[in-house]
């Protein structure tokens, strides 16, 4: 069985996911922009009874972001973790992972590609 690990910044934050991931996509609505600081976030999405909170503060801090959804991230540093869906469906950021180059994490799609930048010709 497939072992993902990883965490935030600081290491406050750490995961441990076992199984495959899911729904590996990336997206550019401005609540993913807003939270990732970024154009675009990467994500996967895993089933919440594979993942292990393993760093000292346990679970990562929450904000309610939407109906059914909110987004986690480090209550020390601040780092982005990803989303906790009500389902429970967990959201990481790819860039959370401690190796984030394994060709399963690719994403596969990209939602809200209208909300990119005009100049953002790539993808």
């Amino acid at each position: 069985m497939r072992t993902y690990e990883g965490g935030c910044l600081c290491g406050d934050v750490r995961f441990e996911i076992k199984g495959p991931v899911e729904f590996p996509h990336t997206c550019s609505c401005k609540m993913c922009q807003k939270h990732s600081g970024s154009l675009t976030q990467v994500w996967i999405e895993v089933p919440g009874d594979r993942v292990t909170w393993t760093g000292k503060a346990g679970k990562p801090a929450t904000w309610r972001s939407s109906e059914g959804s909110s987004r986690a991230f480090c209550g020390n540093c601040g780092s982005t973790i990803g989303a906790i869906d009500d389902k429970p469906v967990f959201a990481f950021a790819i860039g959370t992972f401690d190796t984030n180059n394994r060709q399963e994490l690719m994403p596969q799609s990209h939602s809200f590609r209208a909300k990119r930048p005009k100049w953002w010709s790539v993808m």
